[in-house]
């Protein structure tokens, strides 16, 4: 599991700190591509020409992070 159990549970489960970490950077990456009305909406009706502005979206937000 990589997710952490509630703080009332009495036999914590151990984690993945690392995994965890990643997992929430990669959420954080679709909620900040989900930003793009094009892509949140859909308007492209290819699976192909969809798949190129979700990289178009994660390319520029990448260099604006970098930035």
């Amino acid at each position: 599991p990589c997710i952490p159990s509630t703080r009332s549970r009495k036999i914590p489960i151990p984690y993945d700190k690392v995994l965890y970490r990643q997992r929430h950077r990669v959420e954080n990456m679709f909620g900040r591509i989900k930003d793009w009305r094009r892509v949140a909406m859909r308007y492209d009706r290819c699976a192909h020409t969809f798949f190129s502005s979700i990289c178009l979206a994660a390319t520029v937000l990448f260099w604006i992070n970098e930035s």
